[in-house]
């Protein structure tokens, strides 16, 4: 039989176990990492283990630059020069579907600078009065329309924007809604730069007062067209709102009485129209007028199924698009931060188009955002500035 422990005598049958002081061998081996370690950065110095590096000597000052320079330097280095689009070789100049600016009469070549070399030195007003060139009678009142010699509205009433620094990235933003409060209109006009643009509803009592205040202080101008949402007659644009529907003497009927509501506009604006814009037919006939009359057509960006851009392309209609809506959500953080992606935008693709209301927090926002846009290499122009953005 097996011992057990009665029977084996003391200290035999037992096992004995190695009994080694893992602490301390534990604590040595730290030691020695911890030591090499320090070891290693003090003597090789390598702080970027390794990884390549490059080094670029830089001018201690650069005398002649501004702030601003710097941002076109770095901010879109791959950019045609002005003039012409993408695939042109530099003795070819692409013809633009944006304001062409009348030249001066043959008497005054050489009395002084060109009229748009002028109004981009300053912010003096724009015309206030129709242009009896670019004016017809209508069956509701004057009309835009085409000169004999092919100068369109949209070539007179464009506010010139400065080109002194050609490849800074550009923001146009519009405010709409202008023309039905009193208070909201005014505050538009009195504290927003001249190269905000500014957008009236055709419903206004003083629209054409308005208008031409707005013009003193340097705004170019659109009309906002009602069209037809999907949910119609439900959320009703107004009166005159054109219709899917409308057989295509309706359309110019309602067309022309809206616009003859005011003069002195350089292009129209959809307001609300989710199903006209993307009804093909629909939109045809709208901008055959539109093209006919010499205007241009922005689409405000509020529907992702609008064919605005195709069908304008195809008919070659002078055009322009927005990025995105600035005050969706009207509250001064949201605001700002639709601005900032705004910024980002701009200096992405070149320019960016931003639409929003008159409301009072949009309005204060708007102020503030634009008074040091410069200084942070980014320049405003007027809606019309960003018609051939698209290298039509």
């Amino acid at each position: 039989m097996a011992g057990n422990d009665l029977s084996t005598p003391l200290g035999l049958g037992k096992k004995r176990y190695l009994n080694l002081p893992l602490g301390l061998i534990g604590a040595g081996v730290i030691t020695v990492l911890l030591t090499t370690a320090m070891v290693w950065i003090g003597v090789v110095n390598d702080p970027l283990g390794g990884e390549p590096t490059a080094s670029v000597p830089l001018e201690r000052s650069l005398d002649g630059l501004s702030a601003r320079d710097f941002g076109v330097v770095e901010i879109r280095p791959s950019l045609p020069d002005q003039g012409q689009e993408a695939g042109q070789g530099p003795g070819q100049r692409a013809e633009t579907l944006g304001p062409r600016f009348e030249p001066k009469p043959a008497g005054e070549q050489n009395s002084g600078p060109h009229p748009s070399e002028a109004a981009r030195a300053s912010t003096a007003s724009l015309s206030v009065r129709p242009d009896a060139r670019v004016i017809e009678a209508g069956p509701h009142g004057a009309l835009p329309a085409v000169s004999e010699s092919g100068l369109r509205p949209l070539d007179v009433y464009a506010r010139p924007a400065s080109q002194s620094f050609s490849s800074v990235p550009k923001i146009a933003i519009i405010v709409g809604g202008l023309g039905l409060s009193q208070t909201g209109t005014q505050a538009a006009i009195d504290r927003l730069p001249p190269d905000i643009t500014l957008a009236f509803a055709p419903y206004g009592a003083s629209i054409d007062r308005w208008m031409q205040q707005a013009r003193r202080d340097g705004h170019e101008l659109l009309l906002q067209l009602p069209m037809e949402p999907f949910d119609y007659p439900d959320n009703d644009p107004g009166p005159h709102t054109l219709l899917v529907s409308n057989s295509a003497g309706e359309l110019r009927d309602r067309l022309a009485w809206l616009l003859s509501r005011m003069s002195n506009y350089v292009g129209v604006m959809n307001y609300m129209g989710a199903r006209f814009t993307a009804t093909e037919t629909s939109l045809e006939l709208l901008f055959g007028e539109i093209t006919r009359r010499g205007l241009m057509y922005v689409d405000d960006g509020s529907s992702s199924r609008s064919n605005a851009t195709a069908t304008a392309s195809g008919m070659r209609t002078p055009f322009s698009h927005a990025d995105l809506v600035i005050d969706d959500v009207p509250r001064p953080k949201e605001i700002t931060a639709r601005l900032l992606q705004l910024e980002g935008t701009a200096r992405a693709q070149g320019i960016a188009v931003g639409v929003a209301s008159a409301l009072p927090v949009t309005i204060d926002e708007l102020a503030k955002w634009s008074r040091d846009l410069e200084e942070r290499g980014l320049q405003l122009v007027p809606i019309s500035a960003s018609i051939d953005r698209s290298g039509r």
